[in-house]
């Protein structure tokens, strides 16, 4: 792997700090585009809505579901440099609700 390129498998799940060590929630979900060199991440989906949007659409009608909680992060606003401890480049309220 080169050192622009990172398995995501071992960042679902991962706790999502904030810029003063808070937790905001875990990263549930990442959305990918496929360009000329490969698929590249272009948002990261952190807490509730991405379990759910993980889980697809049956199990939101199952449970009802219609809106959840979560934030939705562009990928230059998180900070993957320490897998194990990731961290948002920006203040919470710069992130999109989903």
């Amino acid at each position: 792997m080169s050192a622009r390129s990172l398995r995501v498998d071992g960042l679902i799940g991962r706790m999502v700090h904030t810029a003063n060590r808070r937790r905001l929630g875990r990263l549930e979900e990442l959305r990918a585009e496929q360009r000329a060199a490969g698929w590249v991440v272009v948002e990261y989906v952190i807490g509730a809505a991405g379990l759910i949007e993980r889980l697809g659409l049956g199990a939101r009608l199952i449970l009802g579901i219609h809106r959840t909680g979560g934030y939705v992060a562009r990928w230059d606003q998180l900070d993957l440099t320490d897998p194990d401890c990731l961290r948002l480049t920006c203040p919470v309220g710069d992130l999109r609700r989903p």
